[in-house]
């Protein structure tokens, strides 16, 4: 089983997020599923109807995005996933207008797997960053004026 639960893996970010195909949400994503820190303040995304205003927000902001899996590490139904994404600043869906930057964060993902679809998952990636990169956040570090 682990192997069909890592291809489901790779399959959700090829089909999701590089490809855009948002149907692909509903076939891979149970309709009870859990994403843990994607939501409003790092909260909670139930089934694929709570995923997809977030997935459709961010693709429209970034439809460019690639992310790209470097590795996958198996236990029992669940797959960790250390992946990096590189995306380009096109969409004013994030609250404010586009910057045309390009950006590349880092992330890690764990999913938990049952016959085949995602029930829960755990999502930690670099949002400050990505933020930087585009210039819609500063980076606190520079901000600290030192005195004099």
């Amino acid at each position: 089983m682990s192997r069909e639960n890592v291809a489901v893996v790779h399959r959700w970010f090829e089909e999701v997020w590089n490809k855009g195909r948002a149907e692909a949400i509903d076939e891979m994503f149970a309709e009870d599923g859990i994403a843990h820190g994607l939501g409003s303040q790092g909260g909670e995304l139930i089934g694929p109807a709570g995923f997809k205003p977030f997935f459709e927000a961010f693709r429209a902001a970034f439809p460019d995005i690639k992310v790209t899996v470097e590795d996958t590490v198996v236990e029992g139904e669940k797959v960790a996933a250390r992946w990096v994404a590189t995306m380009t600043h096109k969409g004013d869906q994030l609250g404010f207008a586009a910057t045309g930057q390009t950006a590349q964060i880092t992330g890690m993902t764990i999913v938990h797997i049952r016959n085949g679809k995602i029930i829960e998952g755990w999502n930690n990636w670099d949002l400050m960053s990505l933020l930087q990169q585009i210039g819609a956040a500063t980076n606190p570090a520079q901000a600290v004026t030192k005195p004099e």
